[in-house]
């Protein structure tokens, strides 16, 4: 049986939910991420991107394009909670589901004694009837083109790609279409002349290994429709971090530390209600030059308190040299390892 993947991804998560819970946003341009100058843009309605806003986009930038937009803080626990409905949604149909992040995955639908289309309707109207959400899917043989189509046309879309249709259906696609290249590997190729999937596809699969080494395998073979990676269905979340960008930017490490403090709080929280333990620490800065620095450290023994992190944490700031003020900060603990025992001894 060939293999049928689907992908879907829900349409402006964040300002969806808000204007779902407040109709009176509805149709205006909805921008995610706080009102501070600051500030940075988690995302926005598809009526402040005809403005020209886009993700990670610095707020008072977007505040120019964009000057009747209306600028919301990020609710993270209301958005974890519509997410799960909808995931909740996905496992009715398959318990192969790997979560991209919370506004998206993969559905391995191979062995679902469903028509791919049949799916596709039951979860856009359950999204929809449940949440009032639209989401948008798209089908194919493959993570790669299936990711490709559920970007097709969006928002609300549905898009299959079938086996013949390659390459040709992709020749007209800019080559940043491709998944995996990103700004940088795309303005290396524009430089030599590449802007388009048909051009790229011209090129020799030497060059494009000289290019982008092991990798440019992988880009030459999903323009001609190969992509043999599997849908995940348990994915090992690889860190829990925490961070924010300054009121004013400073370089009193005594102030940082106040940020790490709640930081660990946090983050202790997250990893105590998972029952799990970590030894990696990372500090992350960013300049006001908008430079990012990290620097990490890995411990001998596993931790998981707030006491332990903020220590640990605050022991990398002091080794940092700070040659010039900061404008954001940020804790991660990755390389975990779970801790029953000590979960069952608490009760």
């Amino acid at each position: 049986m060939d293999k049928v993947v689907m992908h879907v991804d829900m349409d402006a998560f964040f300002a969806a939910v808000e204007m779902a819970d407040n109709k009176s946003l509805r149709g205006k341009p909805v921008i995610i991420g706080g009102n501070s100058e600051r500030g940075v843009v988690a995302t926005c309605s598809y009526e402040a991107r005809a403005y020209g806003v886009r993700s990670a986009m610095p707020t008072y930038m977007a505040k120019a394009k964009c000057p009747s937009g209306i600028f919301l803080p990020v609710r993270y626990e209301r958005y974890r909670e519509i997410s799960n409905k909808i995931f909740n949604i996905f496992y009715e149909i398959t318990s192969y589901v790997e979560p991209l992040s919370i506004d998206e995955a993969y559905l391995d639908i191979t062995h679902v004694d469903r028509s791919p289309l049949d799916i596709a309707s039951f979860i856009k109207n359950r999204v929809k009837e449940e949440t009032g959400l639209t989401i948008s899917v798209g089908i194919s043989y493959n993570k790669f083109l299936a990711k490709l189509a559920s970007d097709w046309n969006k928002p609300n879309g549905l898009k299959i790609i079938k086996p013949e249709e390659i390459p040709k259906i992709l020749f007209p696609l800019t080559i940043g279409k491709v998944y995996g290249l990103g700004n940088k590997s795309v303005k290396r190729l524009n430089n030599i002349g590449i802007f388009t999937i048909e051009e790229l596809y011209k090129l020799p699969q030497d060059l494009l290994t000289e290019f982008f080494g092991k990798f440019g395998v992988a880009i030459y073979e999903r323009i001609r429709g190969i992509d043999n990676r599997e849908v995940q269905i348990s994915r090992e979340r690889k860190s829990i971090g925490r961070e924010t960008t300054l009121a004013s930017d400073t370089d009193d490490k005594n102030k940082l530390k106040l940020y790490i403090e709640a930081f660990a709080k946090s983050i202790s929280n997250t990893m105590e209600s998972k029952s799990i333990r970590g030894k990696n620490i990372t500090i992350k800065i960013k300049t006001v030059s908008f430079i990012n620095h990290t620097k990490s450290k890995t411990l001998s023994h596993y931790i998981f308190s707030q006491e332990d992190i903020y220590k640990e944490a605050c022991s990398i700031l002091e080794e940092l040299e700070l040659e010039e003020k900061i404008r954001l900060i940020g804790v991660s603990v990755s390389s975990f390892k779970e801790d029953r025992v000590e979960q069952l001894s608490f009760f």
